[in-house]
């Protein structure tokens, strides 16, 4: 399975890139078994990322919750709330 990660504000400067193209062995069947990946990471992967942690993911630029399943070649982007002014 092949997704494409998009990182935005706080995210992107924790990170270091504002995207990568991430291949998987077998299928991340949710969002949340992807977050459990991205944790594994260690460092800053797994702080940003932590439960209780301020963010928010989309699937094919719509909000999504941590159920959603995933598909191949499906676009997920990861960014903190914001507020508008």
């Amino acid at each position: 399975m092949t997704l494409r990660l998009l990182y935005f504000a706080r995210l992107r400067e924790a990170f270091g890139r504002d995207r990568e193209t991430l291949d998987l062995p077998g299928p991340a069947a949710t969002l949340a078994d992807l977050l459990a990946l991205l944790r594994a990471r260690g460092g800053v992967w797994a702080e940003e990322l932590a439960e209780g942690r301020p963010f928010r993911m989309a699937v094919n630029q719509d909000i999504a919750t941590r159920e959603r399943p995933l598909a191949d070649q499906d676009e997920v982007a990861l960014f903190p709330p914001v507020t508008g002014g």
